[in-house]
């Protein structure tokens, strides 16, 4: 029987609730019960729900979360989110399950969740995969100072430019600045195959294919040697 946890988001800049509220929307254990600008917000939020667990910034006006953390039932655990890596002695004396330094990545808030699961919630192993199964079919990227939103179905290929990546989808093609390795993480992999160093492909896009590479849209991309045992088995059994 799957453990629903109860939390929220305590964070003065608008954008970093956001993006974290992105996050925890992909992972099934999670319920966002309210994003709150400030400590106060979140005293009336706690007052009046169960929660179980906080994400928590750690610089904010008038109350600071140390403040804030020292005031609250200690039933309730913390994940502190900060930009500042000073305050991490603080944060653990406080008994905090994690300490996250912005920008925070999905793959490094996974690990904080896991962390809270391992901890605080007597299930097995399996139940704890099951919690955490991300069942998304979209993911969200920063672009021109905006999140947008990725539909996976809509993407036919990823390509890699150092820092950045160029992620084609079906009428245009969207920059974003993130490794080729983060993003793989977050792709669904019955969908998408690594073939290159610099390419992801969706499986479903591949009009047809060689030794040397496959063919969306008209386009060759190429299939490097290092990939080319497992993309070739991998696709001729599809």
């Amino acid at each position: 029987m799957s453990k629903i946890i109860n939390c929220i988001i305590v964070d003065d800049e608008p954008i970093a609730r956001e993006i974290l509220e992105n996050h925890l929307q992909k992972i099934d254990a999670i319920q966002v019960v309210s994003t709150c600008k400030n400590a106060i917000e979140a005293f009336n939020i706690i007052n009046s729900n169960k929660i179980d667990l906080i994400f928590l910034d750690i610089n904010m006006p008038e109350i600071s979360g140390l403040s804030f953390a020292r005031s609250i039932n200690k039933n309730i655990k913390i994940i502190f989110t900060t930009a500042y890596r000073e305050y991490a002695v603080d944060g653990f004396d406080l008994k905090a399950v994690d300490y996250l330094l912005k920008p925070i990545s999905f793959e490094r808030l996974l690990q904080a969740v896991n962390k809270y699961l391992n901890e605080n919630i007597k299930i097995s192993t399996d139940d704890k995969d099951e919690l955490i199964l991300d069942k998304s079919d979209f993911i969200f990227v920063r672009s021109d100072r905006k999140m947008i939103k990725i539909n996976f179905s809509e993407v036919n290929y990823i390509e890699s430019l150092g820092d950045y990546l160029k992620i084609h989808i079906a009428d245009k093609t969207i920059i974003t600045r993130e490794t080729i390795t983060s993003i793989e993480a977050k792709l669904p992999k019955n969908d998408f195959i690594r073939i290159h160093r610099s390419f992801i492909v969706s499986i479903n896009k591949i009009e047809s294919f060689t030794n040397e590479f496959v063919e969306i849209n008209k386009k060759a991309i190429p299939i490097s040697r290092s990939y080319k045992k497992e993309v070739l088995s991998r696709l001729e059994n599809v």
